[in-house]
């Protein structure tokens, strides 16, 4: 039996979704479904149970390793991943607490766990290895997810069994279209390609010109292909970057959306101020701890990624 916290949500349906096409359906999802609209991401899919977010932290607590002992590996992607959100004491305790809770009973169980970090924990850096000297987070959303990758640190010279922190840098794909403001540009790009003819994107900011700004995209569809790889590959634990390597401007996306529409053309709004010195404005993923485990998954780029994307949710039906 498999644990995936977070199920319903962008990353965790579609690992669900692989796991599925690889034959396995005996997995229990972990979420809040308090936003209901999120059950069309398990709508088509095939899973054992359903364990709401609250009765699992419960479990932890109160019966440590105990609470996993039908599992035998866990894939903890759930958290709240708004940047925005300045509640600390509820992202620290959403997204720290109950990971501490989860690692403690993983190490205790000799469970397997492969866990969400964050490109976040690199703030306004412009080096992107994963190390101590590297990690400025611009926010509470950041600092949650890097506290617990120090926990593991401290936690993996001692670990007998697997723990993997994977920091995803900017993913976009299918499924992510219940995170609002949090989605991304390739899903807002798109949907204003359906309502209009432009595309809007932030004006020049940090030294960039108008929709320079540069991140590393990254497809869901690799992103899941490295957890899968990792789950065949017990043997390998540690905090690596999962990206594409290669840093594209925004405007690469927005291209590649008008490209897929066959129309709309480009405008630039202004630059929000609640965002000023709290904006990464350049990230590329450093794979070199990745590739040197042997993991060989070939990442999309953007044209590409963007392409498959839409491709998909257009063919997809209504759910």
């Amino acid at each position: 039996m498999l644990l995936v916290t977070g199920g319903a949500g962008f990353i965790g349906s579609n690992i669900v979704a692989a796991l599925n096409a690889a034959g396995r359906d005996d997995i229990t999802v972990v979420d809040d479904l308090t936003d209901g609209t999120k059950f069309r991401n398990l709508a088509d899919l095939r899973i054992a149970d359903y364990l709401d977010k609250g009765e699992l932290s419960a479990r932890l607590r109160a019966h440590g390793a105990a609470a996993l002992s039908e599992f035998d590996a866990v894939f903890h992607m759930g958290a709240c991943s708004a940047t925005t959100e300045w509640d600390g004491r509820f992202m620290m305790d959403n997204n720290y607490r109950y990971s501490v809770d989860l690692l403690d009973a993983c190490l205790a169980g000799r469970v397997p766990l492969i866990y969400a970090s964050s490109a976040a924990v690199y703030g306004m850096e412009r080096r992107f290895e994963e190390h101590p000297d590297n990690e400025r987070p611009l926010n509470v959303y950041g600092y949650s997810k890097l506290l617990f990758d120090q926990v593991v640190r401290r936690r993996l010279p001692t670990a007998e069994s697997q723990v993997v922190g994977l920091r995803f840098f900017n993913v976009y794909g299918p499924r992510e279209q219940h995170k609002g403001t949090m989605a991304s540009t390739a899903w807002h790009f798109h949907n204003q390609l359906l309502a209009g003819d432009t595309v809007r994107l932030f004006e020049g900011s940090d030294g960039y010109a108008d929709g320079e700004q540069r991140r590393d995209f990254v497809y869901v569809d690799d992103v899941v292909a490295v957890m899968t790889w990792l789950h065949a590959h017990p043997d390998v634990s540690g905090i690596f970057n999962v990206g594409t390597g290669r840093s594209q401007p925004f405007n690469d996306i927005a291209r590649a959306v008008v490209a897929h529409h066959g129309r709309g053309r480009l405008t630039y709004i202004p630059f929000p101020e609640h965002l000023v010195g709290r904006y990464q404005a350049y990230t590329q993923a450093d794979l070199t701890k990745l590739r040197a485990t042997g993991c060989d998954v070939r990442f999309r780029d953007v044209a590409e990624g963007v392409s498959d994307y839409l491709a998909a949710i257009t063919a997809e039906p209504a759910r």
